[in-house]
């Protein structure tokens, strides 16, 4: 790699998608909005799931971390995004630049591990649920959150460190507003095909792979609630799934949109998609997660119910 990339003057100017005064203001206010949001309503639901007993289950527990998931994945991008939009100085150095796209990278792949383990933990549950209790045990539990982490890790790693051989030499203006994995690769002088054939190869892996679980997963599950005499078991059941499913099909939507093309035909339309999952998906996750599940709604009127009551006392 050119020593010029870890210079003290080597950095990268993230214009943004636009360089408008007045659409960066409508920007900087509708993902300030939308940062807001997601923050409020990713805390909640932790609050809800942690202090509320009923809701300690395998299922909760994964929500619980699919939700600081996306917590920590919205501040990795968004507040840089907002200054940005604030301010004329857009640089972000190099160093900056790639922990960004660490964390961006290594989120996207625990937020699509988490949504695998939680298929499975709706398989156990509805395919076979007078096992559920000792098949989802809380030692698997956190064995299983534990190997996503190592998982999302390592994949983040792997895509970091093949980036720090590539060299930039030429202009590093990126028009768009944060540090992504094509926009990196198309801004790059020197030989990115190993690059491009690991992401590849690894999406298929940490992606593909638990997809086709999920899809799996489903056909069975599908298969048990069809063969369920009770018309009001059979609506309980899918009211279960129909959350994650929800979530697993806008996730998996915009993210098919951006990686799985040849890089030479990456473009602007391909930046406001990784927007959307990068920045709609983590927002919408509490929404879709609560709109449709009674116990989670009982576990937020008790949790936003006490502070009114220590108020009225």
């Amino acid at each position: 790699m050119d020593g010029g990339n870890r210079s003290g003057d080597s950095e990268f100017l993230l214009l943004g998608i636009s360089e408008r005064l007045e659409q960066q203001r409508i920007l900087f206010w509708m993902f300030l909005s939308m940062y807001l949001v997601t923050v409020v309503g990713n805390v909640l639901i932790i609050l809800a799931i942690t202090s509320d007993s009923c809701l300690h289950t395998p299922m909760y527990f994964f929500l619980a971390n699919l939700s600081f998931t996306d917590l920590f994945f919205v501040t990795n991008t968004i507040p840089k995004m907002l200054v940005n939009l604030q301010s004329q100085n857009k640089a972000i150095s190099y160093a900056g630049c790639l922990t960004q796209l660490y964390f961006l990278v290594s989120l996207v792949a625990l937020d699509n591990l988490i949504l695998a383990t939680m298929a499975y933990d709706r398989y156990v549950a509805i395919c076979h649920p007078l096992h559920y209790v000792t098949a989802m045990s809380p030692k698997l539990c956190v064995l299983l959150l534990t190997l996503c982490w190592v998982l999302s890790i390592l994949y983040g790693l792997i895509h970091t460190l093949l980036m720090t051989r590539v060299t930039f030499c030429g202009s590093r203006k990126i028009h768009y507003m944060f540090c992504e994995m094509y926009v990196l690769l198309r801004l790059a002088c020197s030989n990115t095909q190993i690059n491009h054939t690991v992401l590849i190869a690894t999406g298929c892996i940490i992606f593909l792979t638990p997809l086709g679980f999920m899809i799996m997963s489903y056909v069975w599950i599908v298969r048990a609630i069809l063969q369920m005499p009770s018309a009001s078991n059979k609506y309980k059941a899918f009211s279960t799934c129909a959350s994650h499913l929800a979530v697993v099909s806008l996730f998996y939507g915009t993210l098919c949109m951006v990686y799985l093309q040849p890089l030479h035909t990456y473009s602007m339309k391909d930046s406001v998609a990784t927007v959307m999952y990068a920045v709609v998906t983590p927002m919408m996750n509490p929404f879709i997660y609560s709109l449709r599940n009674k116990d989670m709604h009982e576990a937020l009127q008790r949790l936003l119910g006490k502070p009114f009551q220590r108020l009225t006392r």
